[in-house]
């Protein structure tokens, strides 16, 4: 007899039941999004209100960023404790409150410190919407669901590129750019409230009584034929938890081949590093070279408008061509776009063109990124393997605007700047071509895992980001 987990997961598609979590879910993920990019557009505007260094404007994004991090981490267990549905909200609740109050700040410091307890309330966004989404998706689509949350984010990148630029001409133009977020962030509370709790979470919890409800009226709803099932015992956790767990984690991870790792780790950090600074700095960058506010912040929003066709040709290039090659010739290049941004920034034309190079190449990159990472490792590291990789990014990213507004561009200049970064992403695509297979078309635990580990069936559902 089939399990409750399997009848949920082996339901057809239906738009009105998955697609409107899905949705909801990636809602969640493109007001991430949005946040990181509003990073870039609020940091020339506070430095010009607040008089701030460009050292200090970096410290404008790493607040966020940190707080993003500091969520990610703790919503991840909090939602395994009080449900996916109530964490899935109350990260919601958590960011809007300290936007307001971040829109009210009277002084820098203040600011920074909403903008961080903002981020912690953002920052679980991510990890609770992929598990919430993938526990609802049915197996046979799951991947596809997942990597198709990807889209939602130069979609929020670009949303805020528009609505930044809109309220350039408004007094107080920064603090209603944060002030805006708050409606749409409680609308999407409130759309949230209708979605049901994952009935693998209260499977695992024992709660027989409500993952019937729920299965039950997921099987109605879609039209599947109902047919009986068992909902398992709850296995009790056993081995070492918190920071014990995590240090095992962390050294199977390097046991299973320092070479992969190490090479996954390279990935993610650079190519997340150039990303992440050309995000945050590029409208102060224009805005430093005599661009007004508005072409300032247009050219960061066409960078991500291209982007979401980079993601649509990622998806549609990586099981063509592989991963390697895509990440191999993508990333550099766009990197070196910035070099040559740098290079001939005072000239419209060429600004605009690199910029747009630039947002498309990265976007093809990043998408294969996340599934080469994954792929990297057997079914019982993956999710490790990838959050730790990501991790790491985060981490380094997070303080990134902050070496980059008070080190690299005031001593070293943008060109050489730019420079660095592309020598480093270059570094890690060469060890990664000595260090790790190629995935395209291997068996999940063929790849660079253990033949004898039964595979899964698709990245995604094993390595939400």
């Amino acid at each position: 007899m089939k399990t409750g987990d399997q009848i949920v997961q082996e339901l057809p598609w239906r738009w009105s039941v998955q697609g409107r979590i899905f949705i909801i879910g990636g809602l969640g993920y493109l007001f991430d999004a949005y946040d990181i990019a509003l990073n870039g557009f609020l940091m020339p505007l506070l430095g010009a209100h607040f008089d701030l260094s460009l050292s200090a404007r970096g410290l404008v994004a790493t607040a966020n960023l940190v707080g993003m991090a500091v969520g990610a981490v703790a919503w991840g267990a909090v939602a395994d404790r009080i449900g996916r549905k109530r964490a899935f909200s109350v990260t919601l609740l958590i960011f809007a409150l300290f936007s307001v109050l971040g829109a009210l700040a009277p002084n820098y410091p203040v600011f920074l410190g909403l903008r961080f307890l903002a981020g912690v309330g953002l920052g679980g966004c991510i990890p609770v919407d992929y598990a919430l989404v993938g526990e609802f998706s049915p197996r046979k689509y799951r991947g596809r669901v997942l990597t198709a949350l990807d889209l939602w984010w130069p979609i929020g990148v670009t949303l805020c590129g528009f609505v930044s630029t809109a309220m350039l001409p408004l007094e107080g133009n920064w603090r209603w750019m944060l002030a805006t977020m708050v409606l749409p962030a409680l609308l999407l509370f409130w759309a949230r409230r209708g979605i049901p709790e994952s009935p693998i979470y209260l499977t695992k919890k024992g709660r027989e009584t409500e993952a019937r409800q729920v299965i039950d009226d997921l099987v109605a709803r879609t039209g599947a034929p109902a047919e009986p099932y068992v909902i398992p015992e709850p296995v009790a956790a056993s081995g070492p938890r918190g920071v014990a767990a995590a240090a095992e984690q962390l050294g199977r991870v390097w046991k299973f081949s320092p070479r992969i790792t190490s090479a996954a780790w390279l990935l993610f950090a650079t190519i997340m590093l150039v990303y992440y600074a050309a995000l945050s700095w590029l409208p102060s960058i224009l805005k430093e070279e005599g661009l007004g506010d508005t072409a300032a912040f247009m050219s960061t929003t066409l960078m991500s408008g291209v982007g979401i066709l980079g993601v649509l040709v990622s998806t549609a290039l990586v099981d063509v061509i592989g991963r390697k090659w895509l990440i191999g010739v993508s990333a550099p290049i766009a990197s070196l776009a910035l070099v040559v941004f740098a290079l001939v920034m005072k000239m419209p034309t060429g600004s605009v063109v690199t910029i747009a190079v630039f947002g498309f190449l990265m976007q093809l990159a990043i998408p294969a990124l996340y599934a080469y990472v994954a792929e990297l490792y057997p079914t019982p590291l993956r999710a490790s393997g990838f959050g730790w990789a990501s991790s790491v990014s985060r981490a380094l990213t997070g303080f990134a605007p902050l070496l980059f507004g008070s080190v690299m561009w005031p001593v070293l200049g943008l060109p050489v700047t730019f420079a660095v970064l592309a020598v480093a992403v270059l570094v890690a695509v060469v060890w990664m071509a000595v260090a790790a297979p190629e995935t395209k078309g291997q068996a999940l635990d063929g790849a660079g895992g253990d033949p004898s580990v039964p595979a899964a069936r698709t990245v995604a559902e094993q390595a939400p980001l």
